[in-house]
């Protein structure tokens, strides 16, 4: 995972996600070298302006929006947290590729990855490992279409 950070990226966030990155990380960038350098792009209906350097404001049709950014030379564009942004991006088949912490802890209810609006979708496990904690991290890269009947 370190090495997927230290990578020149982009960030794509939801609201509440920027809200608590922006309350944090413009203090901290040592802890995450370049964060304050990346460009911020956020899926916002109520939040238009931000004092954090690199922050755009993604307007009207959101799913179009991403879509041209996707289509953009530039770094990679990641996204973290933003629980009700990922739903929109599965929804509209946007995720190429998933970085999963899995913890070995349950804690009853909550919100649920692949949500309503999921559409059925195959990936590729490009690596994984465990920590010593217990903590499986999967890379999973999009393999098109669903293909059923093996495993």
């Amino acid at each position: 995972m370190a090495e997927q950070m230290s990578q020149p990226f982009n960030l794509l966030l939801g609201r509440k996600t920027f809200e608590i990155f922006a309350s944090y990380w413009p203090l901290h960038e040592d802890e995450w070298p370049g964060i304050n350098k990346a460009t911020k792009y956020v899926a916002s209906n109520t939040l238009t302006k931000h004092e954090w350097p690199n922050s755009v404001f993604l307007k009207g049709n959101v799913v179009a929006e991403i879509k041209k950014l996707k289509q953009q030379e530039g770094p990679e564009l990641q996204v973290h947290g933003s629980g009700n942004l990922i739903q929109t991006l599965l929804a509209h088949d946007l995720v190429d590729e998933f970085w999963l912490k899995i913890f070995p802890v349950t804690l009853g209810t909550g919100k649920r990855l692949f949500d309503k609006g999921t559409i059925p979708a195959s990936y590729t496990l490009l690596e994984s490992k465990s920590s010593p904690n217990g903590v499986i991290i999967a890379t999973l890269k999009r393999a098109g279409d669903v293909e059923t009947g093996s495993f």
